[in-house]
């Protein structure tokens, strides 16, 4: 039976410790393509759908508002 010194225990978790690393670096490399071909991941959205419903309502003018504006208009 092969017994193992210090040096060949020491070559063995330094082999593998390089092989998690490598593929560690890899994940991360695909992770960072795959995140720049899906930017919009990275915008800030609201998480419920009564906030979207606010942020929907204050970015686009409602009808009635614009309906609002062109009765005042019209009565001046």
């Amino acid at each position: 039976m092969h017994q193992f010194t210090e040096f060949d225990s020491a070559e063995r978790r330094d082999r593998a410790m390089s092989k998690v690393l490598l593929l560690l670096f890899g994940f991360a490399v695909l992770g960072f393509f795959v995140l720049i071909d899906r930017v919009d991941w990275l915008s800030i959205r609201p998480a419920t759908g009564t906030s979207i419903a606010l942020s929907v309502a204050s970015s686009v003018p409602s009808e009635a508002s614009s309906s609002d504006q062109y009765k005042d208009a019209a009565a001046q």
